[in-house]
């Protein structure tokens, strides 16, 4: 729902960095694969309570999700950098639910909740891009990407806010898991009926 306004905001001083990155020669899938690689020791962070340590992991994770795509536009987008963004991002985002499971049992049932919810925004976000490209739609209200990016309620900017409220206060990560992942469910239905009107 933030993220065209956020774009505005953080674009950029995103792409003067990004521009710094591809001139020192640095490979845009590198900065995601480095990104993701940093993200997902936030999940033995959470597993041992190292809350804090999380919660950087979770950051640099994020950086870099904004940089690779400053990179890859200072040098060339492929299919694959957006391919491979967007699989690293729902593996993290599935990864950060799993970690706080595993710091505590009585988080497994709002984490395997907020892992079917995650699905449900995954899905339905994939499936109508795969659409959109056989239709020949395009969207840059996100700016330029590889595939079709359809808004939503609960988007990146949302996540990230929730990611950091759970290390913040890891005691309501419960609360915070039902009410975000029923948020993902609205944001779900509201992308199956867009598509229901572009596609049908």
């Amino acid at each position: 729902m933030l993220d065209a306004t956020l774009r505005r905001i953080i674009d950029p001083p995103l792409d003067r960095i990004g521009r710094r990155l591809a001139g020192a020669g640095v490979p845009a899938n590198g900065v995601t694969v480095a990104g993701f690689a940093v993200g997902l020791l936030a999940i033995p962070c959470l597993a041992a309570g190292w809350y804090g340590a999380a919660l950087v992991a979770i950051l640099v994770n994020r950086l870099a999700d904004g940089l690779d795509g400053a990179v890859a536009r200072h040098t060339r987008l492929t299919d694959f950098g957006g391919y491979l963004d967007i699989v690293c991002d729902f593996i993290f985002y599935a990864g950060v639910a799993f970690g706080f499971a595993l710091a505590r049992p009585e988080n497994a049932v709002p984490a395997a909740f907020l892992i079917l919810s995650f699905v449900g925004t995954g899905t339905s976000f994939l499936a109508y891009a795969v659409m959109a490209a056989k239709r020949g739609l395009s969207s840059e209200a996100r700016g330029r990407k590889s595939l079709y990016y359809l808004g939503g309620l609960t988007e990146g900017t949302e996540t990230i806010a929730v990611f950091v409220a759970f290390c913040l206060f890891p005691g309501a990560f419960a609360a915070l898991a039902y009410v975000f992942g029923a948020l993902c469910g609205v944001t779900t239905a509201a992308r199956v009926a867009s598509a229901r009107r572009s596609f049908d």
